[in-house]
Parts: structure tokens; C-alpha cells; sequence
């Protein structure tokens, strides 16, 4: 093998070690986004809950005098 072609076959072999590498991280940055997703929709959710449940407490009866007075 001549010194050309064994320096084309390193480099074949370390493009096709990248390509592995972005596919792996193209996986996980995958996995990540649906990840974020998820818990921005549950966060959606827990922010409604605390705006209604601060609401309801907004509403509380007005103070009035013990009834013993």
C-alpha cells in the first residue's frame, strides 16, 4: 500500500468516526429537545394552576367581626 492510499484510508476511516459521533449526537440532542418540551408543558401547567389557585385566594371572604362581639 503506498503512502497515498494509506493516508486516504486514515482519512476515510476518521470521516466515517465523525459521522458516527454527529449521528450519536444528533440522537441525543433529539432526546434533549423532547426532554424540554415535556417540561415546558408541565411547567405551562403548574403556572395555570398557581394563577387560578392564587385567584382563589385572592377572593377570600372579607374579615368581619367574630361573631362573640
Amino acid at each position: 500500500m503506498s503512502d497515498e492510499t494509506g493516508r486516504i484510508t486514515k482519512l476515510e476511516e476518521m470521516v466515517a468516526h465523525q459521522a458516527q459521533t454527529i449521528e450519536e449526537l444528533s440522537d441525543q440532542l433529539a432526546e434533549q429537545w423532547k426532554a424540554v418540551e415535556q417540561m415546558r408543558a408541565k411547567l405551562d401547567r403548574l403556572t395555570e394552576r398557581f394563577l387560578s389557585l392564587e385567584e382563589q385566594a385572592l377572593e377570600a371572604p372579607a374579615i368581619t367581626r367574630p361573631p362573640h362581639y
